[in-house]
C-alpha cells in the first residue's frame, strides 16, 4: 500500500506543484517511487486544468525538476479519503482545507515548513505577483528543505528504508 501525499496552495500553479515535484524528485532519488505516491492542488478553482506558472516551470528546470506534465484541479474532500497527508503551503489554504474536511481526517492536515524549523517560517510566500524569479528561487529553497524534512518524517513513521 502507498503512501500517498497532497501539497495544496490556493491555485495549484505555483507553490504547489513545486511541492509535488521536488518531493516527487527526492522519492524517486531514493527508490522509494513504489511506496510513496504525490499529487498537487488548490484550494480555489482558479487554474484548473492549466501547466503550472511558466516561472516556477524554468525554477524547477534549472534545479532538475520537470513541472511540465502537471495539471491544476481543485481540491475536494474526497481528497481526504485519498491522501494520507494533506500539505498546505500557508494558514489561508490550511484554514481551507479544514473547511472541507470530513469529520475525523483532521489529522492529515499539516503545514510544509513546519517540516523545517530552520526556516522558523510556517508559510511558504506566494510568489505569483510581485515575487519575480528572485521570489521562485526563495520558495524553491523552501519547498527543498520542507520537502527533505516531511520525507524523513514519513520514512520513520512508517518504517520505510
Amino acid at each position: 500500500m502507498k503512501i500517498k501525499v497532497l501539497f495544496v496552495c490556493m491555485g495549484n500553479i505555483c507553490r504547489s506543484p513545486t511541492a509535488q515535484g521536488v518531493f516527487e524528485t527526492l522519492v524517486e532519488r531514493q527508490g522509494l517511487s513504489h511506496c510513496i505516491e504525490t499529487d498537487s492542488a488548490g484550494t480555489h478553482g482558479y487554474h484548473v486544468g492549466d501547466p503550472p506558472d511558466q516561472r516556477a516551470q524554468a525554477t524547477a528546470l534549472k534545479r532538475g525538476h520537470d513541472l511540465s506534465r502537471q495539471r491544476a484541479r481543485k481540491a475536494s474532500a474526497d481528497d481526504f479519503m485519498s491522501f494520507d497527508y494533506i500539505v498546505a503551503m500557508d494558514q489561508d489554504n490550511y484554514m481551507s482545507l479544514s473547511e472541507i474536511c470530513p469529520q475525523g481526517s483532521e489529522q492529515k492536515i499539516h503545514l510544509l515548513m513546519d517540516y523545517a524549523p530552520s526556516f522558523r517560517t510556517r508559510e511558504v510566500p506566494d510568489p505569483y505577483y510581485g515575487g519575480g524569479i528572485s521570489g521562485f528561487e526563495k520558495v524553491f529553497d523552501m519547498v527543498e528543505a520542507a520537502t527533505a524534512g516531511l520525507l524523513e518524517e514519513i520514512k520513520q513513521h512508517h518504517r520505510i528504508s
